[in-house]
């Protein structure tokens, strides 16, 4: 195999290459593709996503704790923030990992969620592959550069916070009423199902939102709402 795209790759988004240029190949490695690809590619990333997983909340870990003296349950969530697939799927966005992912000819096609799933998973194989390759050190360098660096901004935005509890806390100080959350529609086959609901308060429609369940459409439909109250600020 020819990894020089792999090797430029991560010399320029990292400052190096890998000792084992299979290593960052095999990140960027969906199971979809070793199933089309049987003869030539024996190993996909889920086994470095394991690990990098680790890696990535250990480092976020080790920040929180040295750096704050919160009590446990803010920094679990300042670190479930910071590590949930939003937050790494848009750090391996901004890395533009998606050119170097290999996949099946189906999953190049698939949906939105399914996209932002497989680009949070290579987020941590990559951070798997540098560890096992380049060291703890390393691996902590590109956690802090692309991860933690947002910190500031979801603090800022508050984004760390439940989206349902916050606009409850907004809706009942402002209008003096509790949000209802209403399904709006579905759609797609029982096990990929897409729920569509709207947060209401009052009669008003505030914010739409959908999910692969219920309650992460009503997560999304709050966050919606939660503009809306920040646009009316203005």
């Amino acid at each position: 195999m020819d990894y020089s795209k792999y090797q430029d790759f991560a010399k320029e988004t990292f400052g190096f290459t890998f000792d084992n240029p299979d290593l960052i190949a095999t990140a960027f490695t969906h199971r979809s593709y070793v199933n089309e690809h049987k003869k030539s590619v024996k190993e996909h990333n889920e086994r470095l996503e394991f690990l990098g997983d680790a890696v990535l909340e250990l480092v976020v870990t080790e920040y929180l704790f040295n750096n704050y003296s919160e009590p446990e349950g803010i920094l679990t969530n300042w670190r479930s923030a910071l590590v949930r697939t939003e937050s790494i799927s848009a750090a391996s966005g901004r890395l533009e990992y998606e050119p170097m992912l290999r996949l099946s000819r189906g999953e190049k096609h698939g949906s939105e969620r399914a996209r932002q799933q497989i680009l949070a998973n290579t987020f941590e194989a990559v951070i798997g592959a540098v560890y096992l390759d380049k060291g703890y050190d390393a691996a902590k360098k590109v956690i802090t550069d692309h991860i933690l660096s947002t910190f500031e901004e979801i603090l800022k935005t508050g984004s760390w916070r439940d989206p349902k509890s916050r606009l409850q806390e907004v809706a009942q100080s402002i209008d003096g009423m509790t949000p209802i959350y209403k399904v709006l529609g579905e759609e797609g086959p029982d096990h990929d199902k897409i729920f569509q609901l709207g947060v209401y308060v009052g009669s008003k429609l505030l914010g739409k939102g959908s999910g692969s369940s219920k309650q992460n459409a009503q997560q999304k439909a709050a966050e919606a709402a939660l503009k809306t109250y920040q646009e009316r600020k203005k």
